[in-house]
Parts: structure tokens; C-alpha cells; sequence
């Protein structure tokens, strides 16, 4: 009799189906602390979040001026007040006299979205190409009858929620439009954090960057290649050569559609010349193993990197994800700076008063390998330095995270970070 035959196996049960089935118990305990464990403690901190929000009033956001530079042939203004940024907006849009696009993930129906609908209509209405560019997952809460507010003579694409042609390519066809662009007449360009809609206008804290200029090419171009991707050749927008090469300022554009993800790569190169300092803004920090060594290897060589978030963002799943970070980033010898006074949505960073960007992406998985996203690269002394005035005024609104405290905190909380860890690739 071999060995196996004399193990004391239930009746009728041979060593294969119990290996099956001692299998199948693994891949549900492996499934439970993988999904289900995360996903209820995600759903429990998202009830007490909606709970805690009725109780709080909304504060008007800091502002830390605009800032202007002139960069190569073309000028830029740095618009850190959605109210001011609205209105060079619709300023441009009315002033339109060939095109305009508009391209923006969330798109509220109040007072502010009805404003771009007004102004959108009225170029069309005097004979401007509209093209108008929203994100379907974005929106699920607005209500569909607001957009038909759009004139007929506006064209309109809005990227499915869910119903993709993923049989053309999964990858291809997945990940949601992040990008928040607007171009006139191929001379005047926007991109950076503000979605359309009032409270992004007066409580939320966040960066938009106006281009006048050669420079706003990229940014009408990257409009181009997602309107195109999905509209057969008569419906195409035109595409038309740069000007000029502009290499001083460059717009990255994530994608999907074309398996591009540019805007990661520029972090990456930056942070990893950086000499003396990186400065990033982020609302939510959940960073590949990538990123995460190219700025604890910064922190190493002695450069100062000082990364700020909010200290309450609107997606609390988010805000504990990323905490799970913190003590390996104070560990390193990174500051990290919790910004209290409002939400902060501000996608910025600048490297050693050389390199700059503002625009969509996010330093988590979703923007940086994932979504469709713009953002525009400044290589100038000058824009770095206006990015650098609006980061120390934004750092006079935060908390700076000791190490000493962050590794006392309540044991619950650790357990909660932990629990939460394998969110960190989906968010």
C-alpha cells in the first residue's frame, strides 16, 4: 500500500480532490483579502465620509493670484481662481471666429455649466466649427436632458460610460476622458484641474494654465486625435502643422486609444535630473513602485522633495490609500504637506526652478497609465518660478506630517491602511 492510500482521507475522497479542493479554499481566502476585505472597509469609510460632509460648510478657497510668463513666441497666465478662469474662458469663446473645442471631464448642470453651454451656442449660432468633448463615466449624475441644452450646430462626443467597442482592443478602449482643454481658433489654449461647474469655481483650490501662441498646437492637436478616433474620415477634425517646433514648452497627452502614455514618462525624467528640489501638488498620491523610488532616490542624493495633498480630498478611499504611503515617504526623508484649508485639486509640479507642469494628471495609476489626460511641460526659469510662488503660498496652508507623530498613530488606523493596499492598482 503506498503512502497516499494510508492518509486518513474522508470516504470516497482521493488525494487529487482534496488537493482541489484545498485549492479552491486558497483562491477564497486569497479572494477575500484581495476584493471583498477592501471593498467593504472602502464602502464603511465612504458611508462615514457621506455621513461627516452634511455637517460641513464650505469654505471659499485661497487664491493665490494669476501669474503670468512669456515662454519662447508664446505667453502664458497661470490662473489659480476658477471665477477669473471662467471668464477668459467665455471671453474666448465669444471672441471665436473658426473654432472652437472643448474637451472636460466633468461638466455640472448649474449656473456655470449653463454658462459654456450659452457661450458654446452662440459661437455656433454665428457660424464657428463647436466641437464639444465631455466624459460619459464623469457625468452619470447629470442628467442627460442637460446636454441636449447644446445647440444642433454644436458637435458633440460624449465618451461612452460603458458601452465601448472593446472587441477592437480592451486596452485600446477603456480608461476615462481626464482631460480638461479648451482651444479657440487654434491661437488660444487652456488646460489644467478645473472642471466645469460652481463649486470648482469658489471652494475647490486649483491650477489652469492659459496659452497664447505656437504653444497651444499640442493642445488642439491632442482634442484632434480623441475626436478622431472615434468619428469615421467626413466627420474628422482637420489636422493642421505646428507653427513652430516650441520645444521650451511641450503638451504630453495620454492615449489610450493609442497605447500613449507620455505624461509618466515626463515625471519620471524629471524627477530623476532633479538636482536640488521637486515640488509636487497632487489631490490624490498613489504612486507605482516607479515613481515612489525615482523620489526616494531624489530624497537620497540630498534633493528637497516636498509633495502636498489634501488633508480631506473628496474621495476618502483615496486619502487612506495614499496614506499608506506616508511613513515609507517620511522614512526617506521626503516632506509631505497636508493641505487644510480646502479641497486642493491642483495637478502641478516644478524641478529645481527649471521644469513645470500643470494640467490633468493625477500621480496615481488611473491618470498615469490609464485615463485620457494633458498636461503641458514648461521648461523656463521664469514659469518655474511663478510655480514655485503659488506652491509656498499654498504651503501656508498646510500641515506638515512629522515623522515622530505619523508612526504613534492609533493602531486602527494602520490596520485600515493595510487592509486597504491592494486598492493601490485600481485608484
Amino acid at each position: 500500500m503506498s503512502p497516499v492510500s494510508r492518509l486518513p482521507f474522508p470516504a470516497g475522497l482521493r488525494a487529487d480532490r482534496l488537493l482541489r479542493r484545498v485549492a479552491v479554499n486558497a483562491a477564497g481566502v486569497a479572494a477575500l483579502t484581495t476584493v471583498v476585505v477592501p471593498t467593504v472597509v472602502a464602502a464603511g469609510l465612504t458611508a462615514v465620509d457621506m455621513v461627516k460632509r452634511r455637517h460641513r460648510k464650505a469654505r471659499p478657497a485661497p487664491k493665490p493670484g494669476t501669474h503670468r510668463a512669456r515662454v519662447g513666441s508664446s505667453t502664458m497666465a497661470i490662473h489659480t481662481s476658477g471665477q477669473e478662469l471662467y471668464d477668459e474662458m467665455i471671453a474666448a469663446i465669444d471672441g471665436a471666429q473658426e473654432s472652437v473645442k472643448l474637451e472636460t471631464y466633468i461638466w455640472k448642470d448649474d449656473a456655470t455649466g449653463r454658462r459654456f453651454v450659452e457661450a458654446l451656442n452662440r459661437a455656433a449660432e454665428r457660424g464657428v466649427t463647436v466641437h464639444a468633448i465631455y466624459d460619459g463615466f464623469g457625468n452619470l449624475v447629470v442628467p442627460k436632458r442637460f446636454y441636449t441644452g447644446l445647440s444642433e450646430k454644436v458637435h458633440v462626443y460624449r465618451l461612452p460610460a460603458f458601452t465601448r467597442p472593446y472587441w477592437r482592443g480592451i486596452i485600446r478602449h477603456t480608461g476615462f476622458n481626464h482631460s480638461k482643454v479648451l482651444v479657440v481658433d487654434g491661437r488660444i489654449g487652456f488646460v489644467g484641474g478645473f472642471n466645469i461647474g460652481d463649486d470648482y469655481a469658489t471652494t475647490w483650490r486649483d491650477t489652469h494654465v492659459q496659452v497664447e501662441g505656437p504653444s497651444v498646437w499640442g493642445l488642439d492637436h491632442s482634442i484632434a486625435t480623441v475626436w478622431n478616433a472615434s468619428h469615421p474620415e467626413g466627420e474628422r477634425m482637420e489636422w493642421f502643422p505646428p507653427e513652430e517646433w516650441a520645444t521650451q514648452v511641450r503638451v504630453a497627452s495620454n492615449l489610450p486609444v493609442q497605447l500613449v502614455y507620455p505624461i509618466r514618462e515626463s515625471y519620471l525624467t524629471a524627477i530623476e535630473r532633479a538636482q536640488r528640489h521637486i515640488y509636487i501638488s497632487t489631490p490624490y498620491f498613489i504612486p507605482d513602485q516607479q515613481v515612489l523610488r525615482a523620489l526616494k532616490a531624489a530624497a537620497a542624493r540630498g534633493v528637497d522633495v516636498q509633495v502636498m495633498v489634501p488633508k480631506d480630498s473628496n474621495h476618502i478611499v483615496a486619502d487612506w490609500v495614499s496614506r499608506g504611503f506616508y511613513a515609507e515617504l517620511l522614512e526617506a526623508g521626503i516632506t509631505i504637506l497636508l493641505y487644510k484649508a480646502c479641497m486642493i485639486h491642483a495637478k502641478t509640479a516644478t524641478v529645481d526652478g527649471q521644469w513645470s507642469t500643470v494640467g490633468t494628471a493625477n500621480i496615481d495609476r488611473l491618470s498615469l497609465g490609464y485615463n485620457y489626460e494633458t498636461n503641458i511641460g514648461v521648461l523656463d526659469p521664469e514659469f518655474a518660478a511663478q510655480m514655485e510662488r503659488i506652491f509656498a503660498a499654498d504651503a501656508r496652508h498646510c500641515e506638515r506630517v512629522d515623522h515622530p507623530r505619523w508612526e504613534d498613530r492609533h493602531g486602527l488606523a494602520r490596520v485600515i491602511e493595510t487592509l486597504l493596499r491592494p486598492l493601490r492598482p485600481l485608484l
